[in-house]
């Protein structure tokens, strides 16, 4: 299923989101930076990318995720885990990045450096009630259906 969705590039060094192959589920983001930036360890930063989306609806997400090799090798990642982007965002896709390993790492300009999913949203529609039905799990929390 294909969804059109609008970018605009707000600065002139802004590399618009690509495919890594047909397959890919997430478009990679660049760097859109002046110059290279330092991830120290345990560090916290704001990676701008220089691109704004429109979603195609109410009906879709922005879901932001880390590039798997910079998570698994570089210990580079999202600190929240996963970016949200809702339908109604028209600001730059700024990234949150995290660094859990013991070394820096440096992301260039223009590097790929994280991911953009966009994925269908259902709108919940919270309805209170005291019997949420039975289920064989139940109550069961942390590593009740198995080994934790």
């Amino acid at each position: 299923m294909n969804k059109i969705v609008k970018i605009k590039r707000l600065r002139k060094n802004a590399v618009l989101p690509t495919r890594g192959s047909d397959g890919a589920a997430g478009l990679d983001l660049y760097a859109c930076i002046d110059k290279p930036a330092v991830i120290e360890p345990r560090g916290l930063y704001k990676i701008p990318t220089g691109v704004a989306v429109a979603l195609p609806g109410k009906d879709t997400v922005g879901l932001i995720f880390a590039r798997s090799g910079l998570g698994v090798n570089h210990g580079v990642s999202l600190p929240n885990a996963v970016g949200v982007i809702d339908s109604d965002y028209r600001g730059e896709l700024i990234v949150g990045i995290g660094n859990t390993s013991a070394r820096a790492y440096t992301i260039s300009p223009g590097e790929r450096f994280a991911q953009l999913v966009v994925m269908p949203v259902y709108s919940a529609v919270l309805e209170e009630t005291d019997d949420l039905g039975e289920t064989q799990r139940g109550s069961g929390a942390f590593g009740s259906t198995g080994r934790a």
